[in-house]
């Protein structure tokens, strides 16, 4: 007989829209990342939503387009969402157009997390990969401002790819260890050259004490997974983000389950050993 996994009730938020009801936020700035990849800050116009955490994800509605899950990539202040948006359909192409002063819908808060407080005194080893770099964020600073030792292996196509590049000089001045690669260079570029795979070997310290967080493309989570297990690191200290075609975001529909899980509720973080045979599972 195969066991029911539990979970225990989703507490009422004290205040806020339903989950399915979208709460009205108005962009208060907007920054262009790359010539793909938008950053919103969102101002709540009504009640807010429920404080994301670092990892959680947030179903975003372009009026009259339609809506798309988005991870969140921080909390400024007075409740303000900071989501990066990379355009790749008509929702997020609406979403990135988007300019100071519209009104976006966001649902949510929705999924599990990375659970960095958990982590805490531990080796921490962050391996993003593309846009996967967004969702890492709030890793990043929650362990700075922790005083966690971090380090930062961030892979990208070219370096006009890469996010938050004023950041990652900011992160390093604050403590962590951050090493760039990009998977072609150009002329300016004397950084290193090939995938974020081939950072892990010299990143791992002390494999029993370290924590690693992925979040990429799935075949680039996939293989950094497989090195860092390969470099000693048990597979419940691997956290990976898996993204599935999620529509409801409240375990509703079903649109997003990949084996036993619904990623809406289930994911998208999970551990590694979790995720070893479902990362086989192709998205049709």
């Amino acid at each position: 007989m195969t066991a029911v996994r539990e979970y225990p009730p989703a507490a009422a938020p004290a205040a806020g829209p339903a989950p399915m009801w979208p709460a009205g936020y108005l962009v208060a700035g907007r920054k262009e990342e790359t010539s793909d990849t938008v950053t919103l800050m969102l101002r709540p116009a009504g009640n807010p939503i429920e404080p994301p955490r670092p990892g959680q994800f947030t179903m975003l509605y372009a009026f009259g387009v339609g809506e798309v899950p988005v991870s969140v990539s921080g909390i400024g202040q007075d409740q303000v969402l900071v989501q990066t948006i990379r355009a790749v359909g008509a929702v997020t192409r609406a979403l990135c157009a988007a300019k100071p002063g519209d009104m976006i819908g966001v649902r949510g808060p929705f999924g599990t997390d990375w659970q960095v407080s958990a982590a805490g005194g531990r080796e921490l080893l962050v391996v993003a990969g593309g846009i996967g770099l967004a969702p890492l964020r709030p890793v990043l600073l929650a362990a700075l401002a922790a005083r966690d030792r971090v380090v930062l292996l961030v892979g990208a196509r070219s370096p006009r790819d890469l996010l938050f590049p004023r950041e990652l000089e900011t992160w390093r001045r604050r403590g962590a260890d951050v090493r760039v690669t990009v998977d072609q260079g150009d002329p300016g570029w004397d950084g290193r050259v090939g995938l974020v795979t081939t950072l892990i070997p010299d990143a791992v310290a002390d494999p029993a004490r370290t924590t690693a967080f992925v979040c990429g493309p799935e075949i680039m989570m996939r293989l950094s997974a497989q090195a860092l297990a390969d470099a000693g690191v048990p597979a419940r200290d691997i956290r990976v983000s898996l993204e599935r075609n999620m529509r409801c975001g409240a375990a509703l529909c079903g649109h997003c389950q990949l084996g036993p899980l619904l990623l809406c509720r289930d994911g998208p973080v999970v551990s590694y050993a979790e995720a070893v045979p479902l990362l086989a599972i192709r998205e049709l």
